[in-house]
């Protein structure tokens, strides 16, 4: 394996020190001279024609400077998925009705927040109820009421696959067995509420300083809804404080921010309170998953049929990616000769379900892997020696997806076993004490253009100058991950010098190379990484034929960057610095910059992703049998991420991992009465804190993933998948509980345990 100098060591994060000072500037820091302040009216009805709406009395209130409803905007549709405009169902302002409790009706500016809110009260708006339905099966019934008049069955997507012969395997199968699961929605959680902030130059242009995710696909959905040129429109991303899926999409306040800066000619902020993010934000898809899974009596698995019912809410939001992915998903990580899915995207009248970190693999998975579980005790089996029968390696090809071409996931699931004494533990500890396996596999990035752009999937910039520096410029959005961080490393490795040598501009759509679509299905790392390395390799190119031409060399491939230097391969001592070689180039090319672009947009690698991570992760259990009350001692967890950039930035993704997993298994929810949210805050949403997250062990399964920069691949998300499902294992084996419908609560584990 090639050694490397800055890749796979412990360097802190880019934005350690501004954050742990207090100096980062997120949105809601930033304030402009005449700024407004900006308040969204929400409806408070799940299901109601818009009749009509008075906006005199707040537009006449003193300190109030602009006033809009949907009526007067361009009332343009929008939404992520451009390639297929029927999915576009949101206006930024409701039009004809509202489709969920907290959809944004109006929206005020006005010198101050307490006169927003105050003009709140002012507006009137007279409705007319209509029916509401809040959960998949009751949508699809005969005789629903329909949410969007497009759509009369109410599911507005549905993915198919299939090959193999699915009934034939089943007839042939020794063990078949069906399930069906439910699961809810969380919260994304995010500590920084969203925010944006709008100004409007005197040529009519608007600058946007907003907490997202994706800054180009905000910006282009925002000159589309505000009818303006793409690139009359500057996206910024301040420092963000989380997004895990949730800060995707264009959003009622950041159009709300533009059109109003627009109009008043004054800057214009809206910053969100955590209880409407609770009430309105988006969430992870609640799932319905009907599973059937045949094998033969050596655990061997024939056959998979999967349906999937999303609750997608009001609008599509996200969905019709989750939809996709979810049967994607459910042909992953194990070896399905014969396998079918049939997914539909349902709309309900409760909160838009969206992206969130994982993006439907938590939900396929932790059906997946419970009946793993199940058919293995069924089969007398070992838990991990079936997975280990049927686990997919490199080569295999998974039709319609991909061909996986670096897999660790044998050997994560031996070491894991290793790790957590499995065998010994899974036959000796005491009742009310348990120990689970939950595995996952997950993509890096996505390869379906579903944005329908024109660019790159990932572009960067690379400016070398005299003085031995180098100036980085990407669209890529670090919103806590620490991509900054990568991509200096991957630049600063192949390019032989010191991180501090590399300056880094990112996410500021009038700056940095177009385009890029934003941190969401771990994709970073591997395709802004792909780039980084594309414009640096063209760098070297350049410096090395001066470097050859100086030194007498008859080929420059034999040339290396190392510790600020170019030199001969074998021969360090003779060579020029970096610096040297780039004046020596701009000097034969009368000082011309050096300066080139990267792109990467993977092709001809399959139809979802270009690498797959891989991993497996024990959790051992004390349940109390009196409480039903769970405690969750340790976790073991091997991973396969291809070759590791950053191994702290890596296991403190594990770590943040695992307490959204937790969360997710055992505490969070939302309390739902006729489509409201009630637990609006964080005292009674019970997301997990530092004291909650239990130690943990992890192993770094050494692969090399050709397609990644440097050998990297994702470990973002995937991470986020196998904790519900080991949890649930752990649970079962210390009680006799089996959970099939998330969370596992005390109560449920009292009621089942046995």
């Amino acid at each position: 394996m090639e050694e490397f100098s800055i890749v796979g060591k412990n360097v802190p994060r880019n934005d350690g020190r501004a954050k742990a000072t207090g100096s980062a500037i997120y949105t809601d820091d930033i304030k402009l001279p005449g700024m407004l302040h900006g308040r969204i009216l929400r409806s408070p009805f799940p299901h109601a024609r818009i009749v009509h709406i008075d906006t005199s009395k707040a537009a006449s209130l003193p300190g109030v400077k602009c006033v809009i409803t949907g009526e007067d905007t361009p009332k343009i549709k929008y939404g992520n998925w451009r390639l297929f405009p029927d999915t576009q169902d949101e206006y930024p302002l409701a039009i004809d009705k509202v489709r969920f409790i907290g959809d944004e009706v109006a929206a005020v500016a006005a010198v101050d927040l307490d006169i927003a809110e105050e003009a709140l009260g002012l507006i009137q708006v007279d409705y007319e109820e209509l029916p509401a339905v809040f959960d998949v099966d009751s949508s699809i019934r005969k005789g629903a009421p329909i949410i969007h008049d497009y759509c009369p069955s109410n599911i507005s997507v549905n993915r198919k696959i299939q090959y193999g012969n699915i009934e034939q395997a089943f007839a042939e199968s020794d063990y078949v067995r069906e399930d069906t699961f439910t699961v809810h929605a969380v919260s994304p959680a995010y500590l920084e509420p969203c925010a944006a902030l709008a100004q409007c130059d005197l040529d009519g242009r608007i600058t946007l300083w907003t907490s997202t995710q994706v800054p180009y696909i905000i910006q282009c959905l925002l000159a589309s809804t505000l009818n303006m040129r793409e690139n009359d429109i500057r996206v910024i991303k301040p420092y963000v404080g989380g997004g895990f899926g949730g800060k995707m999409e264009l959003r009622t306040w950041e159009f709300c921010a533009a059109f109003m800066a627009k109009k008043t000619g004054r800057p214009v902020k809206f910053t969100l309170t955590r209880e409407e993010e609770f009430l309105a934000g988006r969430r992870r898809h609640p799932m319905k998953l009907y599973s059937k899974v045949g094998f033969k009596k050596d655990g061997t698995l024939t056959a998979k049929d999967l349906r999937i019912h999303l609750d997608g809410g009001g609008y599509n939001a996200m969905g019709p990616t989750a939809t996709f992915l979810c049967g994607t998903f459910g042909a992953m990580l194990y070896r399905y000769p014969n396998y079918r899915f049939m997914g539909e995207h349902i709309y309900t009248n409760k909160p838009p379900a969206s992206a969130m970190r994982g993006f439907g693999a938590p939900q396929s998975l932790f059906a997946t892997e419970t009946q793993m579980n199940i058919a293995a005790e069924a089969l007398g089996i070992d838990p991990i020696d079936l997975r280990i029968k049927n686990a997919q390696v490199t080569g295999d090809k998974i039709p319609d997806v991909a061909t996986i071409s670096s897999c660790g996931f044998i050997e994560a699931l031996q070491k894991v076993a290793e790790m957590s004494g499995w065998k010994e533990k899974r036959k000796t500890l005491k009742k009310g004490c348990g120990i689970g396996i939950g595995c996952y596999s997950f993509i890096s990035g996505g390869v379906f253009n579903w944005f329908n752009t024109q660019y790159p999937f990932s572009a960067a910039e690379v400016k070398v100058f005299d003085d031995g520096t180098a100036h980085l410029l990407t669209m890529a959005a670090d919103i806590g991950q620490g991509c900054d961080t990568v991509l200096k490393q991957i630049l600063a490795e192949e390019l032989g010098l010191k991180m501090e040598d590399i300056r880094i501009t990112s996410a500021d759509t009038s700056m940095t190379p177009q385009a890029d679509l934003g941190a969401w299905g771990s994709r970073l790392t591997v395709m802004n990484g792909n780039a980084v390395v594309d414009a640096a390799r063209k760098i070297k190119a350049r410096l090395f034929g001066s470097v050859s031409a100086r030194l007498n060399l008859n080929v420059i491939h034999d040339l290396a960057c190392k510790d600020g230097r170019i030199f001969p391969k074998g021969r360090p001592d003779k060579g020029v610095l970096f610096g040297e070689a780039v004046a020596m180039t701009q000097k034969a090319s009368r000082g011309e910059p050096v300066v080139e672009r990267g792109y990467y947009t993977p092709r001809n690698k399959g139809l979802v992703t270009p690498a797959f991570s891989f991993g497996a992760q024990v959790s051992e259990v004390e349940v109390d049998p009196e409480t039903g009350i769970v405690q969750v001692k340790k976790f073991w967890t091997a991973h396969d991420c291809g070759t590791v950039i950053n191994q702290m930035a890596v296991e403190g993704q594990l770590e943040g991992s695992i307490q959204m997993g937790l969360g997710y298994a055992l505490s969070e929810q939302f309390v739902m009465d006729g489509g409201k949210t009630l637990n609006t805050n964080f005292l009674d949403y019970k997301m997990p804190n530092a004291m909650d997250v239990p130690p943990s062990e992890v192993s770094h399964i050494h692969t090399y993933e050709p397609e990644g920069p440097m050998g990297a691949k994702e470990a973002g998300e995937g991470l986020a998948i196998p904790t519900a499902p080991a949890i649930a294992d752990a649970v079962y084996h210390a009680t006799g509980y089996r959970c099939k419908d998330l969370p596992i609560t005390p109560e449920k584990i009292l009621a089942g345990q046995s």
